[in-house]
C-alpha cells in the first residue's frame, strides 16, 4: 500500500506498474509536452520529468510509496535535488533531442509513430507527414532583395537591448532583454522590401512526405533517424527528424523483447482429457497446439513453442519463444447426481479428522 499516488498519476500509471510500463508512459507525455511542441506546458513536463525521475529509480520508488513527496524532498535535501528536466530528457532519448541547438546545427525534431505488433513482427513500410521549414527560394533565404538587410541601429546588431534600472539611490541594475526593433534579429528589412513569399522570415512551412521502414524485430521506443531533415535555417546545417516507435497494445499477445507471451483458457474437462486448440500468428499462420489425453494440464502452467516469438532485429531469421500461458476455467456448479460418478474417477478424498471440541461451521464465505 503507498502513501500517496501524485507521481503515479501524474504518470497515468498505476501504483504496481512495471518499469516497462513506466518508461513507456514518461515517453509518451514528455513527447507530448516537451516545451518545443508545447511552449505553455513547461510546469506540465517539469512535474512529469519529477515523477519519472522518482519511480525510475528504486531506492526513490520506495521511499516514495512509504512517506510520499515529502520524504523524496527530506532525503534529497542534502543533495542535488531533482535533476533538470531537459537533463533528463536528454539522457532518456539521447543527447541532442531536448531541443537544444549545438554550433552551427540546427535543433531535432520528434516524432512518435503508433505502430502495431504485426507490423514490427513482420516488418512494414510507414508513410508520415511531417511540417517542416525550409529556406525560401523566393528571396534565398535573406527575407528581402539584395542589399536590403541592414544592422539594426538600435542594437546594433547584439539582438539585445540592455537598459539601465535605478534599484536605491547610488545602485543601478543592467537588465538585458531581446531588441523589439529586429526582435532579437541583429538586422533589418525595409517592410517595402521584404519578401513577399516568407514575409521576411527567410523559411517557409512545406509539408513532407517521409517514407519509414520498419524492420523486423524492432522495439517499442526504438528511434529512427531522418539524417538532416529537420527545420532549416539561413547559416545552419539543419537538425535531424527522428521518429520514436509507439508499440500499441495487441489483443492477444504480449511482447517480452524476443518472446511472445499470450494466455489460452482451457475447459476443465481440455485440462484433464486433453485438446487440441489453434493459434493465429502474427504472419496470419495457424499453429495447432495439442495435449494428448492423460497429459493434465494445471492452472497457470506454462508451455513454450521454440521460433514462434518475435524476430530479431538484423538477425530475423533468429526468433525467441511463444509461451502459452494456460487458465484452466472451473465449473460453477456440478450436478449433485453426478458427484458420484466423478469422486469413484478421481484420487480419494483425504479425510479430516475433527476433534469433539470443533466448533460447527457458521462462516459466511466470500
Amino acid at each position: 500500500m503507498v502513501k500517496e499516488t501524485l507521481y503515479y498519476d501524474v504518470l497515468g500509471v498505476k501504483p504496481n506498474c512495471t518499469q516497462d510500463e513506466l518508461k513507456k508512459a514518461y515517453r509518451k507525455l514528455a513527447l507530448k509536452y516537451h516545451p518545443d511542441k508545447n511552449p505553455a506546458e513547461g510546469e506540465k513536463f517539469k512535474q512529469i520529468s519529477q515523477a519519472y525521475e522518482v519511480l525510475s529509480n528504486p531506492d526513490k520508488r520506495r521511499i516514495y510509496d512509504q512517506g510520499g513527496e515529502q520524504a523524496i524532498k527530506e532525503g534529497s535535501s542534502g543533495g542535488g535535488g531533482f535533476s533538470a528536466p531537459m537533463d533528463l530528457f536528454d539522457m532518456f532519448f539521447g543527447s541532442g533531442m531536448g531541443g537544444r541547438r549545438r554550433d552551427n546545427r540546427g535543433k531535432n525534431t520528434i516524432h512518435q509513430l503508433g505502430v502495431s505488433l504485426e507490423e514490427l513482427y513482420n516488418g512494414a513500410t510507414r508513410k508520415l507527414s511531417v511540417q517542416k521549414s525550409t529556406i525560401c527560394e523566393k528571396c534565398e533565404g535573406r527575407g528581402g532583395r539584395k542589399g536590403a538587410v541592414e544592422r539594426c541601429p538600435s542594437c546594433r546588431g547584439s539582438g539585445m537591448s540592455v537598459r539601465i534600472q535605478q534599484l536605491v539611490p547610488g545602485m543601478v541594475q543592467h537588465i538585458q532583454t531581446t531588441c523589439q526593433e529586429c526582435m532579437g534579429e541583429g538586422e533589418r528589412i525595409n517592410p517595402k522590401d521584404r519578401c513577399k513569399t516568407c514575409n521576411a522570415k527567410k523559411v517557409v512551412r512545406e509539408r513532407k512526405i517521409l517514407e519509414v521502414h520498419i524492420d523486423k524485430g524492432m522495439e517499442d521506443g526504438q528511434k529512427i533517424t531522418f539524417s538532416g531533415e529537420g527545420d532549416q535555417e539561413p547559416g545552419i546545417e539543419p537538425g535531424d527528424i527522428i521518429v520514436v516507435l509507439d508499440e500499441r497494445e495487441h489483443e492477444v499477445f504480449k511482447r517480452s523483447r524476443h518472446d511472445l507471451i499470450m494466455r489460452m483458457e482451457l475447459s476443465l474437462s481440455e485440462a484433464l482429457c486433453g485438446f487440441q486448440k489453434t493459434i493465429s500468428t502474427l504472419d496470419n499462420r495457424t499453429l495447432v497446439i495439442t495435449n494428448l489425453p492423460g497429459e493434465v494440464i494445471k492452472n497457470g502452467a506454462v508451455k513454450c513453442i521454440l521460433n514462434e516469438g518475435m524476430p530479431q532485429y538484423r538477425n530475423p531469421f533468429e526468433k525467441g519463444k511463444l509461451i502459452v500461458q494456460f487458465l484452466v476455467q472451473f465449473p460453477a456448479r456440478i450436478d449433485p447426481a453426478v458427484i458420484g460418478k466423478l469422486e469413484s474417477l478421481l484420487p480419494p478424498r483425504q479425510e479430516c479428522m475433527i476433534p469433539d471440541n470443533a466448533e460447527s461451521d457458521t462462516y459466511q464465505y466470500g
